[in-house]
């Protein structure tokens, strides 16, 4: 009996050992913040995204189907000076597990993306980013990331102009 008592004493310590090894490891990290596996993640979702590129004809025929969402991720001024008729508003910065359920509670609900770099006109609320810090590419990876998989991304670039956009706005020009 003594033997088995040992070797049970002995197995807890080493998990006890090995347990505070790990939080020790979490307890040195400096954040919540994992690089590599944004990194793996964006490359996962890469040849995904090229496949979800849609035209404005496409774009526009996806959003009347019943159970689709249109999300504009700019700021909530952004939005409220102009966007896609339809849309809701989760600004990118505010991604969190909650928010995205609160605003799409289904991960299969099919979401339609759209940011300032689809629009030519490069006047507020659309001033163009940097081409290769357009909003859509880390709103894609950062939906997808959060297990929403049905999303679908406007491809090119129009005008506010073009009455096929569908641009709501209560923007007054001074």
């Amino acid at each position: 009996m003594g033997v088995k008592r040992n070797t049970i004493l002995g197995i807890l310590t080493i998990a006890a050992f090995i347990g505070c090894g790990l939080m020790a490891n979490a307890q040195e990290k400096d954040s919540y913040i994992d690089y590599p596996g944004f990194l793996e993640l964006s490359n996962e979702v890469s040849a995904y995204r090229e496949q979800r590129l849609v035209s404005l004809v496409d774009f526009n025929e996806m959003k009347e189907e019943p159970g689709t969402i249109i999300l504009d991720s700019r700021s909530a001024e952004a939005y409220a000076m102009g966007h896609i008729e339809g849309a809701i508003n989760v600004n990118f910065s505010d991604f969190t597990d909650e928010k995205l359920t609160a605003a799409i509670p289904s991960k299969t609900t099919r979401i339609l993306i759209y940011c300032n770099n689809n629009f030519e006109d490069d006047i507020a609320p659309v001033m163009l980013k940097r081409i290769d810090l357009a909003l859509n590419v880390p709103t894609f990876i950062n939906l997808y990331g959060y297990g929403y998989t049905n999303i679908y991304e406007l491809k090119g670039m129009h005008s506010l102009e073009d009455p096929e956009v569908h641009w709501v706005s209560s923007f007054q020009a001074p």
